[in-house]
């Protein structure tokens, strides 16, 4: 009898396999059972870190924010420019007003000032 060759949707999903590990260090990029081990950690890395980039972010802007608005020595901190927002109604998320606080300063201040005016600063403050 001949020999019968075996094995092709194997190879195939071992190549994609190796594909995939193709630029990982030592045996991590050339033996199957260990690139699918590190094919499994890399991808649980990845799934867990978006979550925390997102969070990382978001922190960023925060402190961009709070940081401009300190900046012009008012007793006026984020958490009440968020609020004062929100009583507004104005929907601005944290990404754009952290752009508009590195980019154009005074917009911020303007929108700032804008609510201080028409909430009343000694409301925000809690000073009735």
């Amino acid at each position: 009898m001949t020999r019968i060759r075996r094995g092709y949707i194997a190879h195939r999903r071992r190549t994609k396999m190796r594909l995939f590990a193709s630029n990982f260090r030592g045996s991590h990029s050339r033996l199957i059972r260990t690139i699918t081990q590190q094919k499994i950690r890399a991808l649980v890395s990845a799934h867990r870190d978006r979550g925390s980039q997102k969070r990382n972010f978001r922190r960023l802007w925060i402190t961009r924010i709070n940081a401009v608005i300190r900046e012009r020595g008012l007793s006026y901190s984020y958490s009440r420019l968020i609020h004062d927002l929100y009583k507004r109604q104005l929907l601005l998320n944290r990404k754009i007003l952290a752009q508009i606080a590195i980019l154009n300063r005074n917009g911020l201040y303007r929108i700032s000032n804008e609510i201080i005016k028409e909430v009343g600063y000694k409301e925000s403050t809690g000073i009735i």
